[in-house]
């Protein structure tokens, strides 16, 4: 039986749109408004599920920042920041550059993912998703990756500092989840895992199936790279194979995942060949884990996705529609929101949920990818049986 919309917390504020680098920058979240007024115009989100954000305190900042880089954060946020202090933390790159106010609006994303904690831990809701977050690069002392403030590490310490609770955190987005990973590497009670495009040729370089942590956290980080152009079918196998061995054996209380949706095979800063219907059925996949291990205490974040027109809205709203039990939609777009963003598009939008593959490329070395890849998945299943 569907369980009562209400009980799905979607974090969400306009304010969430002021994390902006510059008007160039591929990281944009435009795409969160975009899928949030989908789902509202299609009639799935309602008022009543909306978390409000608040700015996360320096203290819970800290809980896996370190001091003087949350202070730089807050001097650059004013142009008061020495060039010498920005090389130090991250901040003098064209990837995570400055910007106005730029404590505020990091701690903001912060703040939503700790308040909707809060509210599944007690029982006000039932599962929830924060599509404006999922910031997996950002390390202890320095900016990464697009990502100043990391809201799926520091969520996953108050988690287990607060009320005690194991974490396992999943992480589809197509970059490896370094910031996450290093923060955790000794760490038993919080489990990374991540599947994700190889290093070999794209950023960070980190993820190897070897890194598995280190001291009492060894065996608790666990990497899945693949091969650039794997496809749907090789992606969704791996995944199952691997993730449910893991979570058998780790059992965790709750579940963080992060959906970047920069696996398909149109998003510009990745390899990947997938469609949107693997970006469909993956959110659906990890809720059923969590139905089954956590009894369905799980946040998901957004994280990565660079084609916001196309691809974004379509595939992050299946991440909210997957947490509240509803049927995957078929069928044509709401008009008025197809009427409302077309004339800002800078190509045309989609008019329905599902996909033309007009464009798609069947890769000549399909069986050889998908055999290296379950390779590595047999590999890591056996670790955890």
């Amino acid at each position: 039986m569907m369980h009562d919309k209400r009980k799905t917390g979607y974090v969400y504020s306009d304010k969430l749109l002021k994390y902006r680098f510059d008007n160039h920058h591929p990281f944009n979240q435009m795409r969160l408004k975009l899928t949030t007024e989908l789902l509202q115009t299609a009639g799935y989100l309602n008022n009543s599920n909306i978390v409000e954000p608040p700015i996360a305190t320096t203290n819970e900042l800290t809980l896996v920042h370190q001091y003087d880089y949350v202070q730089a954060i807050k001097h650059a946020s004013h142009g008061i920041l020495s060039n010498q202090e920005a090389d130090k933390y991250g901040l003098s790159g064209e990837d995570t550059n400055q910007f106005n106010n730029m404590h505020s609006h990091s701690a903001r994303i912060v703040g939503g993912a700790l308040t909707l904690a809060d509210l599944i831990m007690k029982g006000i809701y039932h599962n929830g998703c924060h599509l404006g977050g999922g910031l997996h690069h950002a390390l202890e002392g320095r900016a990464n990756g697009f990502c100043v403030y990391n809201d799926v590490a520091i969520t996953a310490k108050y988690l287990n500092q607060k009320y005690g609770q194991r974490v396992l955190i999943v992480d589809t987005d197509a970059h490896h989840g370094d910031g996450t990973q290093w923060r955790f590497y000794t760490d038993e009670e919080i489990m990374c895992y991540s599947i994700h495009e190889t290093g070999k040729f794209l950023f960070p370089g980190s993820g190897h199936y070897t890194e598995r942590g280190e001291d009492q956290g060894y065996g608790y980080t666990v990497n899945l790279p693949l091969e650039p152009y794997t496809e749907d079918a090789s992606y969704l196998e791996c995944l199952e194979l691997s993730l449910n061995a893991i979570i058998e054996a780790f059992k965790p209380d709750i579940i963080l995942s992060v959906h970047g949706v920069d696996i398909h095979f149109q998003d510009p800063l990745t390899h990947m060949n997938c469609t949107l219907d693997a970006l469909y059925q993956i959110p659906y996949l990890i809720n059923a884990l969590a139905e089954t291990y956590t009894d369905g205490k799980i946040i998901m974040f957004g994280g990565g996705g660079y084609n916001i027109w196309t691809v974004v809205p379509r595939a992050w709203s299946h991440v909210y529609l997957a947490l509240t039990r509803q049927a995957k939609p078929h069928g044509a777009l709401p008009q008025p929101w197809i009427n409302k963003w077309t004339s800002y598009a800078p190509k045309p939008l989609p008019q329905t949920w599902n996909e033309s593959l007009e464009h798609y490329i069947n890769i000549p070395r399909r069986e050889e990818i998908s055999k290296h890849n379950l390779e590595r998945a047999l590999r890591i299943k056996s670790w955890y049986q």
